[in-house]
């Protein structure tokens, strides 16, 4: 009884993660471009995806509150989006700069 009881809870505790961000898609990538409507990114499998931006996206840049002025080409995003018709749409874009390669010396 026990053990369907913790098998129940583990049940409950991942169906209730799976559905925290509703109908929304997660993209990570790099800017490739940006426009006053959108950014397009070029995924972390390789594709280019074009998210169009509304008064209601929300930036945040290394955590902190930010504005679209400050992303830039190179950028690494994730933007979580929700989709509207064939477009997807971003509430959320977190940003930071592309990390340069280090060169380790002795």
């Amino acid at each position: 009884m026990k053990r369907q009881f913790a098998i129940l809870i583990v049940i409950g505790l991942f169906a209730s993660l799976a559905l925290a961000h509703g109908n929304e898609q997660h993209l990570m990538g790099v800017v490739k471009s940006i426009s006053k409507s959108s950014i397009t990114v070029q995924t972390t499998n390789n594709q280019i995806q074009e998210v169009t931006i509304t008064d209601k996206t929300k930036f945040e840049n290394a955590g902190a509150p930010s504005r679209m002025n400050d992303l830039k080409v190179g950028d690494r995003v994730v933007i979580h989006a929700v989709k509207s018709g064939d477009k997807l749409v971003a509430h959320t874009v977190r940003f930071g700069a592309r990390k340069a390669a280090s060169v380790h010396s002795r």
